[in-house]
């Protein structure tokens, strides 16, 4: 667990959506937190999926270069067909209930991926010790690991591809992964003390339907990513009006994941006021100041 410092408040610019390598980014999280730094960002979150495995590292290096860490986590949901994902800030790391979900997911995340690359390998040049090159220091193996073997050996340029086409939920490869419904991973967050947030939620795939909207918000859900490229302005409005209406927590992010998407830190960020909400409403863990 990521002990906190003596607090000496905190200063923006704040991207409070980070990936490293303990899931689906390329980067180390002391290296995640360095490039964060060298885009002017100064309080920072990783927000690996469905792991905190990250913390101690990342915090360990925001703090050495005056940045203050905000720990959180992007814990993966589904409604229905559609994947949730929902940003976890200030969640105890250790808390039996929310630890017990992270496992089966990872869980469910590792057999996937094994199925999927068995799939893949009846009809490309790949077996699964290709895959399991790209996943280190303890990442649980997942697509993006499955793209990158894909982009070594030459069978796709880049990620996108990967996603768009081999790896893509219409092909015939694909498996579903195992996630708790939105409602059920909103009341596991604010039971370890954390702040919910709903991640990217405006993209291509729409809103979530307002009646599920209306469920999470009365389970505790806080607020909404509305700073996000992924982010439609239609449906960026229509929830901006809602947190307007329900005085909701906003935040701004880049969702950087290092080689593995073109997001930049900093792109989109978060102000002072909701940083300092999400601060006054987490119990679960505690920022680490520099």
């Amino acid at each position: 667990m990521v002990e906190p410092r003596a607090e000496r408040g905190f200063e923006g610019p704040a991207d409070l959506h980070l990936h490293s390598l303990r899931s689906d980014g390329t980067e180390a999280p002391a290296q995640v937190m360095i490039a964060a730094h060298r885009h002017g960002i100064r309080t920072a979150a990783l927000t690996d999926h469905d792991t905190t495995s990250g913390w101690a590292e990342a915090a360990d290096a925001a703090t050495s270069l005056g940045m203050t860490f905000l720990p959180g986590m992007e814990l993966s949901a589904k409604h229905k067909w559609r994947s949730v994902h929902l940003l976890a800030y200030l969640i105890d790391p250790d808390d039996p209930a929310l630890r017990a979900e992270t496992d089966r997911i990872r869980a469910s995340r590792l057999t996937r991926a094994r199925t999927m690359a068995d799939r893949i390998s009846r009809d490309y040049d790949l077996v699964w010790d290709d895959i399991l090159a790209h996943a280190t220091d303890g990442a649980t193996v997942g697509r993006p690991h499955i793209a990158d073997a894909l982009i070594a050996k030459g069978l796709v340029a880049d990620r996108a591809e990967a996603f768009a086409h081999i790896l893509s939920p219409r092909g015939d490869y694909y498996v579903a992964l195992y996630a708790p419904d939105p409602v059920a991973a909103v009341d596991l967050i604010v039971g370890a003390g954390g702040v919910p947030i709903i991640a990217h939620p405006a993209g291509r795939a729409g809103l979530l339907p307002m009646p599920l909207i209306e469920r999470l918000l009365d389970h505790g859900l806080a607020g909404f990513e509305l700073g996000h490229r992924e982010n439609l302005d239609a449906g960026r409005r229509t929830l901006a009006r809602i947190a307007r209406e329900r005085d909701l927590i906003t935040t701004g992010s880049s969702d950087y994941h290092g080689r593995g998407k073109p997001n930049i830190p900093g792109e989109f960020t978060t102000s002072d006021e909701m940083v300092q909400r999400i601060i006054d409403a987490g119990t679960g863990s505690a920022p680490v100041f520099p």
